[in-house]
Parts: C-alpha cells; sequence; structure tokens
C-alpha cells in the first residue's frame, strides 16, 4: 500500500487539492476501474444507482471534448465575464493562479491521459435533472478521494460540457443519459498540499441561522 493510501479519510480530504497540470504519461486501467468502483460507492436518491461512468482515452474523441471545453473557457474568462478577480476568502494574486491552471488545462486537455464523464441513466426521458445530481454529484466526490488516496490528480469541471447537444453526439448519449460532470485524471505535475477553505465556525449556525 502506498503512503497516500495509507492517510486517513480526514487526511485525505483535507489534502484533495484540484489538480489541473496533469502530465501525459498513461494510468493503468485497473486504477481507473478503482476510482469508479469507488464512485459506485455513494449513496443514490431511492437506491436507483443511476450513476454512469464513460473513461474517454481515445485521442480522437479527446480531441473533441477538449475542444468543447476550450470554447466554454473563453467564454468563462473573455471580456463579459461575470467571473470575480477576487473573493473575500481569495485574494486576487490566488485567483489568477487558479484562473491560470485553468487556461493551462483549457490548452492541453488533449493531453490528459484520461478523462472521465459522470452521467446519469434516468428511467425514462431526461426530466429533473437538477433532482438526479444529488444521486452524481455524492460519486463525484468519491471518485476525487480515491484519486488522491491513489496518488493521482483531478479536478471537477462541468464548462466542458456546456453545450449538451454536442456532448450527447460525442458521448453517443442515449435520450434518457445526462452528462453532469468532466473528471480529468492523470499523475500531477505538482505537489498535493492542504486546500483553505472556510472554518465550519463561519459557514454554520446552531438551530437557525443568524448573521
Amino acid at each position: 500500500m502506498s503512503d497516500s493510501e495509507s492517510m486517513s479519510v480526514f487526511d485525505i480530504m483535507y489534502n484533495c487539492r484540484a489538480m489541473r497540470r496533469l502530465k501525459s504519461d498513461p494510468v493503468p486501467d485497473d486504477l481507473i476501474m478503482k476510482l469508479i468502483d469507488a464512485g459506485n460507492q455513494a449513496p443514490s436518491g431511492s437506491n436507483q444507482q443511476g450513476a454512469r461512468w464513460i473513461a474517454v482515452k481515445d485521442q480522437a474523441q479527446k480531441d473533441k471534448l477538449a475542444a468543447l471545453n476550450k470554447a466554454a473557457v473563453q467564454a468563462y474568462t473573455g471580456v463579459e465575464s461575470t467571473r470575480l478577480d477576487s473573493l473575500p476568502h481569495q485574494p486576487a494574486d490566488k485567483r489568477q493562479r487558479m484562473l491560470n491552471a485553468v487556461l493551462w488545462q483549457a490548452e492541453h486537455l488533449q493531453d490528459v491521459p484520461v478523462l472521465l464523464i459522470a452521467c446519469y441513466e434516468f428511467p425514462g426521458p431526461v426530466a429533473n435533472a437538477s433532482q438526479a445530481g444529488g444521486s452524481v454529484w455524492p460519486g463525484i466526490q468519491n471518485v476525487l478521494l480515491a484519486a488522491r488516496a491513489l496518488g493521482l490528480g483531478a479536478a471537477p469541471t462541468t464548462l466542458g460540457l456546456t453545450n449538451p447537444a454536442a456532448v450527447k453526439e460525442t458521448l453517443n448519449l442515449p435520450d434518457n443519459m445526462a452528462a453532469f460532470c468532466l473528471i480529468p485524471v492523470g499523475y500531477p505535475m505538482g505537489n498535493f498540499g492542504p486546500v483553505t477553505r472556510l472554518p465550519a465556525a463561519d459557514t454554520m449556525r446552531w438551530e437557525r441561522w443568524s448573521p
């Protein structure tokens, strides 16, 4: 077992950075299957277990998804973007570093070894997609934590899925399936480290909300 795999679940959660700069080195299929199996352990509404996963390694497929993502990133960061330059908990310099990583990923997404797409298969035609997210996102978090435990870098994004028709065509999704998240997976170029998050005392109240 690697040092990462021996970490406690709390160690993993508190050191699970979004890793966007990833090497092009291949990731063994058995590790990808391990990520998906971890994702499948998450709860789902009525235990329907409708989460579905598509692992994209084919270069032509990655090129198509990378192009969709790049167009969305350009729109997100363009002159008419509503993106904030700073936040109370994230000064402009740190926010710029995060943006630089997003832009790097947009230029190199096609070189990432594996692109995971988290989907949901509805019993019938796609409906109430926002509600179905509650049965997909817990699995996505499991995948991110499992990736960290295995020493793999990963970061969820929805930008590359903002053109549902193109995504559906690219991935050959049936009418009863929708894509929720794209997760690039690979070995990180940088180092893992602690995340910076608001303390619990700032984000919760007892009994009812108060300023």
